[in-house]
Protein backbone atom coordinates (compact mmCIF):
# COMPACT_ATOMS: atom_id res chain seq x y z
CA UNK A 1 0.00 0.00 0.00
CA UNK A 2 2.56 2.40 1.09
CA UNK A 3 4.91 1.98 -2.08
CA UNK A 4 2.11 1.59 -4.86
CA UNK A 5 -0.38 3.89 -3.64
CA UNK A 6 -2.95 1.21 -3.83
CA UNK A 7 -5.17 -0.96 -2.23
CA UNK A 8 -7.23 -3.95 -3.71
CA UNK A 9 -10.96 -3.83 -1.41
CA UNK A 10 -12.05 -7.47 -0.84
CA UNK A 11 -13.91 -9.50 -3.53
CA UNK A 12 -12.25 -7.10 -6.30
CA UNK A 13 -10.38 -7.92 -8.64
CA UNK A 14 -9.05 -4.39 -9.38
CA UNK A 15 -7.01 -1.87 -7.03
CA UNK A 16 -8.29 1.29 -6.13
CA UNK A 17 -5.48 3.74 -5.94
CA UNK A 18 -5.75 5.65 -2.90
CA UNK A 19 -4.32 9.55 -1.38
CA UNK A 20 -3.43 9.18 2.24
CA UNK A 21 0.00 10.38 4.15
CA UNK A 22 1.12 8.36 7.16
CA UNK A 23 2.05 9.93 10.78
CA UNK A 24 4.14 7.85 12.55
CA UNK A 25 5.59 7.60 15.95
CA UNK A 26 7.88 5.41 18.11
CA UNK A 27 10.28 6.00 20.67
CA UNK A 28 13.20 3.52 19.49
CA UNK A 29 15.79 4.93 16.85
CA UNK A 30 14.73 2.79 14.07
CA UNK A 31 18.09 3.32 11.93
CA UNK A 32 19.68 1.79 14.98
CA UNK A 33 17.53 -0.69 14.61
CA UNK A 34 17.90 -1.07 10.66
CA UNK A 35 21.25 -1.50 10.95
CA UNK A 36 21.60 -4.88 13.77
CA UNK A 37 18.34 -6.41 11.08
CA UNK A 38 15.83 -5.92 14.02
CA UNK A 39 13.25 -3.22 11.62
CA UNK A 40 12.90 -3.67 8.12
CA UNK A 41 15.55 -1.96 5.76
CA UNK A 42 12.66 -0.93 2.92
CA UNK A 43 9.52 -0.22 5.13
CA UNK A 44 11.83 2.60 7.44
CA UNK A 45 12.91 4.59 3.90
CA UNK A 46 9.34 4.17 2.90
CA UNK A 47 7.28 5.91 6.04
CA UNK A 48 11.15 7.78 6.73
CA UNK A 49 10.27 10.71 4.54
CA UNK A 50 10.17 13.38 6.82
CA UNK A 51 11.64 13.08 10.35
CA UNK A 52 10.07 15.70 13.29
CA UNK A 53 11.64 15.16 17.37
CA UNK A 54 9.20 16.07 19.62
CA UNK A 55 11.85 16.60 22.71
CA UNK A 56 10.53 14.34 25.76
CA UNK A 57 8.66 16.26 28.42
CA UNK A 58 11.61 15.94 30.68
CA UNK A 59 13.53 18.23 28.21
CA UNK A 60 10.79 20.81 28.14
CA UNK A 61 9.77 21.05 32.14
CA UNK A 62 8.70 25.31 31.07
CA UNK A 63 5.97 23.29 29.03
CA UNK A 64 4.71 21.83 32.20
CA UNK A 65 2.76 24.02 33.66
CA UNK A 66 0.43 25.21 30.62
CA UNK A 67 0.10 21.52 29.94
CA UNK A 68 -1.23 20.55 32.95
CA UNK A 69 -3.52 23.90 32.72
CA UNK A 70 -4.83 22.39 29.72
CA UNK A 71 -5.06 18.91 30.87
CA UNK A 72 -7.05 20.00 34.08
CA UNK A 73 -9.52 22.36 32.22
CA UNK A 74 -10.49 19.32 30.38
CA UNK A 75 -10.56 16.31 32.71
CA UNK A 76 -12.75 18.83 34.86
CA UNK A 77 -14.95 19.65 31.99
CA UNK A 78 -15.47 16.33 31.06
CA UNK A 79 -16.52 15.30 34.92
CA UNK A 80 -18.50 18.63 35.10
CA UNK A 81 -16.52 20.39 37.79
CA UNK A 82 -13.88 23.60 38.31
CA UNK A 83 -10.59 23.03 37.58
CA UNK A 84 -8.63 22.80 40.84
CA UNK A 85 -5.22 24.82 41.09
CA UNK A 86 -2.23 23.11 41.23
CA UNK A 87 -0.30 24.60 44.59
CA UNK A 88 3.09 25.97 43.95
CA UNK A 89 4.90 23.10 45.86
CA UNK A 90 2.93 20.70 43.74
CA UNK A 91 3.91 22.67 40.64
CA UNK A 92 7.22 22.71 41.66
CA UNK A 93 7.63 18.96 41.75
CA UNK A 94 5.41 18.64 38.47
CA UNK A 95 8.47 20.81 36.91
CA UNK A 96 10.98 18.51 38.67
CA UNK A 97 9.72 15.31 37.88
CA UNK A 98 11.25 13.56 34.90
CA UNK A 99 7.69 11.19 33.63
CA UNK A 100 9.32 8.39 31.74
CA UNK A 101 6.02 8.03 29.90
CA UNK A 102 6.07 11.73 28.73
CA UNK A 103 2.71 13.50 28.47
CA UNK A 104 0.73 10.15 28.96
CA UNK A 105 2.18 10.38 32.72
CA UNK A 106 1.52 13.62 33.51
CA UNK A 107 -2.56 12.97 32.46
CA UNK A 108 -2.47 9.87 34.62
CA UNK A 109 -0.95 11.30 37.62
CA UNK A 110 -3.46 14.64 37.11
CA UNK A 111 -6.31 12.65 36.55
CA UNK A 112 -5.99 10.74 40.01
CA UNK A 113 -4.59 14.26 41.58
CA UNK A 114 -7.69 15.40 40.48
CA UNK A 115 -9.98 12.55 42.43
CA UNK A 116 -7.55 13.03 45.82
CA UNK A 117 -7.64 16.71 45.82
CA UNK A 118 -9.56 18.90 48.18
CA UNK A 119 -11.02 22.64 48.62
CA UNK A 120 -10.47 23.19 44.72
CA UNK A 121 -6.39 22.86 44.65
CA UNK A 122 -4.32 20.25 44.18
CA UNK A 123 -1.06 19.84 46.91
CA UNK A 124 1.58 17.60 46.53
CA UNK A 125 0.29 14.78 48.54
CA UNK A 126 -1.89 14.45 45.95
CA UNK A 127 0.26 13.74 43.28
CA UNK A 128 1.05 10.58 44.23
CA UNK A 129 4.31 10.09 41.85
CA UNK A 130 6.10 7.05 40.86
CA UNK A 131 10.02 7.71 40.33
CA UNK A 132 12.91 9.98 41.62
CA UNK A 133 12.21 13.85 40.51
CA UNK A 134 14.59 15.12 37.94
CA UNK A 135 18.05 15.42 38.93
CA UNK A 136 19.33 18.33 35.98
CA UNK A 137 17.28 21.08 36.72
CA UNK A 138 18.49 24.58 38.47
CA UNK A 139 15.13 24.94 40.37
CA UNK A 140 14.96 21.69 42.56
CA UNK A 141 11.73 20.76 44.79
CA UNK A 142 11.58 22.58 48.61
CA UNK A 143 12.56 20.73 51.15
CA UNK A 144 8.71 20.70 52.25
CA UNK A 145 7.33 19.50 49.37
CA UNK A 146 10.10 16.61 49.35
CA UNK A 147 9.36 16.02 53.09
CA UNK A 148 5.67 15.90 51.74
CA UNK A 149 6.51 13.49 48.79
CA UNK A 150 8.77 11.28 50.97
CA UNK A 151 5.93 10.78 53.50
CA UNK A 152 2.84 10.05 50.93
CA UNK A 153 5.31 7.44 49.10
CA UNK A 154 6.50 5.58 52.03
CA UNK A 155 4.36 6.27 55.23
CA UNK A 156 5.79 3.17 56.69
CA UNK A 157 9.47 3.62 55.63
CA UNK A 158 11.01 6.63 56.57
CA UNK A 159 13.37 7.45 53.77
CA UNK A 160 17.45 7.68 54.55
CA UNK A 161 18.52 11.22 54.96
CA UNK A 162 19.68 12.55 51.45
CA UNK A 163 17.20 10.14 49.90
CA UNK A 164 14.12 10.32 48.57
CA UNK A 165 11.97 7.24 49.15
CA UNK A 166 10.80 4.33 46.35
CA UNK A 167 7.24 5.68 45.23
CA UNK A 168 4.62 2.62 44.68
CA UNK A 169 3.65 2.02 40.87
CA UNK A 170 0.79 1.10 38.75
CA UNK A 171 -1.59 -0.93 41.17
CA UNK A 172 -0.53 -0.02 44.62
CA UNK A 173 -1.48 3.85 43.44
CA UNK A 174 -5.09 2.75 42.32
CA UNK A 175 -5.19 1.03 45.50
CA UNK A 176 -4.39 4.13 47.92
CA UNK A 177 -7.40 6.18 45.72
CA UNK A 178 -9.51 3.37 45.76
CA UNK A 179 -8.80 2.71 50.22
CA UNK A 180 -9.79 6.94 50.14
CA UNK A 181 -12.85 6.76 48.72
CA UNK A 182 -13.74 3.75 50.05
CA UNK A 183 -12.99 5.14 53.72
CA UNK A 184 -14.77 7.95 52.86
CA UNK A 185 -17.78 5.79 51.45
CA UNK A 186 -17.92 4.04 54.95
CA UNK A 187 -17.78 6.85 57.28
CA UNK A 188 -20.91 8.34 55.09
CA UNK A 189 -22.47 5.40 55.23
CA UNK A 190 -22.41 4.49 51.55
CA UNK A 191 -24.45 8.37 51.03
CA UNK A 192 -22.11 9.07 47.56
CA UNK A 193 -23.01 12.48 48.47
CA UNK A 194 -21.95 12.94 51.55
CA UNK A 195 -18.69 11.12 50.79
CA UNK A 196 -17.88 13.89 47.68
CA UNK A 197 -18.47 16.29 49.86
CA UNK A 198 -16.00 14.96 52.06
CA UNK A 199 -13.66 14.32 49.69
CA UNK A 200 -14.03 18.06 48.05
CA UNK A 201 -15.12 16.61 44.93
CA UNK A 202 -18.57 16.17 43.05
CA UNK A 203 -20.59 13.69 42.95
CA UNK A 204 -20.68 13.30 39.44
CA UNK A 205 -16.41 13.20 39.89
CA UNK A 206 -17.26 10.73 42.54
CA UNK A 207 -19.09 8.65 40.62
CA UNK A 208 -16.60 8.60 37.75
CA UNK A 209 -13.99 7.20 40.28
CA UNK A 210 -16.01 4.69 41.86
CA UNK A 211 -16.58 3.30 38.03
CA UNK A 212 -13.16 3.32 37.08
CA UNK A 213 -11.55 1.76 40.17
CA UNK A 214 -14.42 -0.83 40.07
CA UNK A 215 -15.65 -0.05 43.38
CA UNK A 216 -18.67 -1.93 44.25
Amino acid sequence: MIQEKSVRPIGEQREAPIDVRILSATHKNLADLVAVTKFREDLFYRINVIELRVPALRERADDIPDLADAILRRLSRRLGMDAPALTPEALDLLRNFSFPGNVRELENVLERALALCNKGRIDVSDLQLRAVPRADTAAPPTPESIAQMRAVNAPDQPAAPGTLARAPLGDQLEDVERAAIVKALEQARYNKTAAAKALGMTFRALRYRIKKLGIE
